[in-house]
């Protein structure tokens, strides 16, 4: 059995994991994502105990109870770059004995909602509204790093896009990942599906053009004319496509729920954010 070096698996000196700062017994099996850290007490606030609290830089994690059920909300902190970082940890900690840095012969599988904010690109979905990716695509690549293997309809979304995206310098680039479908239908009913534009930046990416001037190139309009399974590409974010992708690498079941706060069509923002927030984690937890 392989045993795991301490420059890939770096465990801080109380055991914890590197960046997390988690033990394995800190998690629950069902995990809730949220992004910024300040986002976790308003979700942990419906716990009804709450048994741990960590916080390292950006990844606040509290553990605790709701009736019998256990549950993690942990922030992961902007991009994807950080969900590589957050997913393989906590597959570490589930799945990796620690004393011995070797993987464990029986599996554990997590379930991972991610609640989160986005925008959406097409007038007709209304502000403060909920949506569920089906899929989510990004043009950053992280997937290719691992062994990924596309499934039917990824490759198939993926030949499209890339396509329709090829006027963009990173169109080669893109991947497409499809959620946990069992944790997805879970909470379908709640929300409009869609497919989700997982972009690598908040400004340039997005199409936010503040000082530094933009390639020539329509995002949002190629986008838009991007229709797959009956769902068009709904909304950008910045996290779900490696959240998507690196859980069914690992063996684990993903969601990504969205609370729409603005519109890029209609130039419009949310009036009340967090009460659409808020609002989304009453609904989820009444189903989890």
């Amino acid at each position: 059995m392989n045993t795991l070096k301490s420059s890939e698996l770096i465990l801080n000196p109380d055991g914890s994991i590197y960046h997390l700062n988690l033990l394995p017994e800190d998690i629950a099996d069902t995990i809730i994502f949220v992004g910024d850290p300040d986002r976790v007490p308003l979700v942990s606030k419906h716990f009804d105990r709450i048994e741990l609290k960590k916080h390292k830089r950006e990844f606040c994690t509290h553990t605790g109870f709701i009736g019998k059920k256990r549950i993690t909300v942990l922030s992961t902190g902007i991009g994807e770059d950080n969900i590589d970082i957050v997913l393989t940890e906590l597959d570490a900690l589930a799945n990796i004995d620690f004393k011995t840095r070797t993987v464990k012969k029986d599996f554990k599988q997590l379930k991972i909602i991610r609640l989160g904010t986005s925008g959406v690109l097409r007038e007709s979905m209304p502000l403060d509204s909920l949506l569920i990716s089906s899929y989510a695509m990004s043009f950053s690549g992280l997937l290719y790093y691992y062994d990924w293997q596309p499934n039917e309809n990824e490759k198939a979304l993926q030949i499209m896009c890339q396509e329709q995206f090829k006027a963009l310098p990173t169109a080669s680039m893109l991947y497409v990942a499809s959620g946990g479908q069992n944790v997805i239908s879970q909470f379908e009913s709640l929300a409009t599906k869609g497919i989700t534009l997982t972009c690598n930046g908040f400004y340039g990416p997005q199409r936010r053009c503040v000082r530094a001037p933009l390639i020539d190139v329509d995002i949002f309009g190629i986008a838009s004319d991007i229709t797959f399974e009956n769902c068009h590409i709904t909304n950008l974010e910045m996290e779900t496509s490696a959240i998507y992708g690196l859980s069914r690498l690992l063996g684990h079941e993903a969601c990504s729920m969205s609370a729409i706060v603005a519109n890029r069509a209609l130039q419009t923002f949310s009036k009340n954010p967090e009460q659409t927030i808020e609002h989304m984690i009453e609904l989820v937890f009444e189903r989890i």
